[in-house]
């Protein structure tokens, strides 16, 4: 059974997942490399089904990207900040206009938009605490309407995943 969503006049259709598309995602997410010989083997399906349903799951957007994880420490990335920030002005405009210019940001990984005392959080990556002050005083600091900013250092990752799990 198809599930269908409006979203500004556009309509998404998600297709119901069953057990074999789940253990197909469960696959990806574990080695996004895997061919689709080696995922039909362990799914108990021939290569032409799961291939369908692979190209199924990417076109409905259930698959939005297959991505490397880099371990930033080893690139020069090694201090890890999350940002939390507050705008002056909360209009629909003010906001597109920030999330516009923290797109544009290469050091900030992730960005969510949160309730509470803050408007959003921000993932940071830097090589290290003078950059990250450079980045804060020179670049955040300096978008338009730009509020608050508190930051937390991570002093180590305890659990980091990008698999969902059923």
């Amino acid at each position: 059974m198809k599930k269908t969503v409006k979203k500004e006049q556009i309509t998404i259709s998600i297709p119901a997942l069953d057990k074999i598309d789940l253990s197909i995602l469960k696959l990806l997410q574990e080695n996004a490399r895997a061919t689709v010989k080696e995922i039909a083997a362990k799914v108990h399906l021939s290569t032409t089904p799961v291939h369908e349903r692979i190209k199924r799951l990417e076109q409905s957007g259930v698959i939005k990207q297959y991505a490397t994880l880099v371990d930033h420490t080893k690139v020069k990335r090694g201090l890890m900040v999350i940002c939390y920030v507050s705008l002056k002005e909360h209009s629909k405009n003010a906001g597109m206009k920030f999330i516009k210019s923290i797109n544009e940001l290469n050091e900030v990984v992730e960005c969510y938009n949160i309730s509470g005392e803050f408007d959003f959080m921000l993932k940071v990556v830097e090589e290290n605490m003078d950059s990250y002050y450079d980045f804060h005083v020179n670049r955040l600091s300096q978008i338009e309407n730009m509020g608050n900013v508190q930051s937390v250092f991570v002093m180590g990752v305890i659990k980091q995943t990008h698999q969902l799990v059923w």
